[in-house]
């Protein structure tokens, strides 16, 4: 038995859950969410003119979290079943049959990203992959259940490797004892990838491709 962890975006999903979620909301926001999501993106071009593209996209996921303020979780779960459904032809299919035949073999499946977690839940549900954990970038909702147009920190990066961990602590398994799997796409995987016992590259792009030969990751 093992515990194998799945990326979201660009590995079980072969797409960007952002730029889905922005071509969603082009459809169903009002001048008031759009707005809030336009200001978000004047910030965040600033943002990243200073500091890069990665501060940008960070800055511009916030932004955007700040237009779902006022939605209660049952708002938010129409939403992104929607979104989920709307874009199913982009789900790697082979590598969902992969996560079965690990599951047929006792092991623990985490699906963990930087995506929102409403998001990675309802993608879930869609393709049909049951008794997995999801660990993904958490909104924040206040007592009654509205959400307050703020997110967690964003599940990417050494972020990965911290919850994988506290995920481990939890349900009682020993990091040394247990073997670890990653299936991943992005550079900014690299440390779970380091981490982990058996570490699979999918769908990589040229660097991402030539860091795998580098470090003698198979690709799937």
């Amino acid at each position: 038995m093992a515990v194998v962890t799945v990326d979201f975006d660009g590995t079980l999903y072969q797409g960007n859950s952002f730029k889905v979620m922005f071509q969603v909301a082009k459809q169903e926001y009002g001048v008031k969410e759009w707005a809030v999501v336009s200001a978000g993106l004047v910030k965040s071009v600033f943002v990243g003119i200073f500091k890069g593209k990665e501060a940008f996209k960070h800055q511009f996921f916030h932004g955007f979290v700040k237009s779902f303020k006022g939605k209660t979780q049952e708002d938010l779960a129409s939403f992104f079943d929607e979104l989920a459904r709307g874009d199913l032809e982009k789900v790697n299919r082979e590598l969902v049959d992969k996560v079965k035949r690990h599951q047929a073999d006792g092991d623990d499946i985490v699906i963990l990203s930087g995506a929102l977690m409403p998001f990675l839940n309802a993608f879930v549900r869609e393709v049909g992959l049951e008794n997995v954990a999801t660990i993904g970038t958490q909104l924040v909702f206040d007592d009654e259940g509205v959400c307050v147009g703020k997110m967690g920190r964003i599940v990417n990066g050494d972020e990965k490797v911290n919850q994988l961990r506290a995920w481990l602590e939890r349900n009682g398994k020993d990091e040394e004892s247990e073997t670890l799997y990653a299936y991943a796409d992005s550079e900014s995987d690299a440390p779970l990838l380091d981490l982990v016992d058996y570490p699979i590259v999918v769908n990589p792009d040229e660097n991402m491709a030539k860091l795998a030969t580098q470090k003698s990751w198979p690709v799937f």
